[in-house]
């Protein structure tokens, strides 16, 4: 009988327009990983006309985080339908709900390396995304959006990251610098796995 290896999975983390979806691509690009970014499927969802899809609707414009259930059943169900099994889980878990259902729905099917931290100032990411807000048409990118969704990455996600801080699993990369510099510092991460 064959034995079925389970899926890599790491976490990414890191207050709003600290870089997440742009290393991941990179990641994607140069290590094989699949990226699933929380975000993308939560409004994929909402697209989709569900029944999730207006109560998705309604928490994301407001900064508050959906139920933990409906997240970890989408992230659950794309990693099912890959082919690939390395995953970037991005933006999840945010807080300990998130973290709770995740342990028990999807830890034990998995081998879980480490939650990887993007670090950058509240000020620097306010900046980046209402650039990114002028280009992107993300209803989430304007002031009062963005100041929400910082200000609930630090006052839940930290716990987040104290959880797998006592196991030793977590790798924060100082995300306001030149991209080429967090990117180096990212591939030395990823080059022993």
């Amino acid at each position: 009988m064959e034995s079925v290896q389970k899926p890599t999975v790491i976490f990414v983390l890191g207050g709003p327009g600290s870089g997440k979806g742009t290393n991941c691509a990179r990641i994607v690009e140069d290590f094989g990983f699949v990226h699933l970014s929380a975000g993308d499927l939560l409004r994929e969802e909402q697209a989709s006309g569900s029944q999730h899809g207006e109560m998705i609707k309604s928490m994301i414009k407001e900064g508050k985080i959906v139920p933990s259930e409906v997240t970890v059943t989408l992230l659950e169900n794309a990693m099912e339908r890959s082919a690939t099994k390395k995953f970037l889980i991005d933006g999840f878990p945010r807080n300990e709900e998130n973290n709770q259902s995740w342990e028990r729905q999807v830890a034990p099917k998995v081998n879980f390396e480490f939650v990887l931290v993007l670090d950058c100032p509240e000020q620097v990411l306010e900046e980046r995304l209402l650039k990114r807000g002028q280009d992107s048409g993300r209803a989430d990118d304007n002031l009062e959006s963005i100041r929400k969704r910082f200000r609930t990455f630090q006052e839940q996600t930290q716990l987040v990251l104290d959880h797998y801080g006592k196991q030793g699993k977590v790798r924060t990369i100082d995300s306001n610098r030149e991209p080429a510099a967090v990117y180096a510092d990212i591939q030395q991460l990823f080059g022993s796995l």
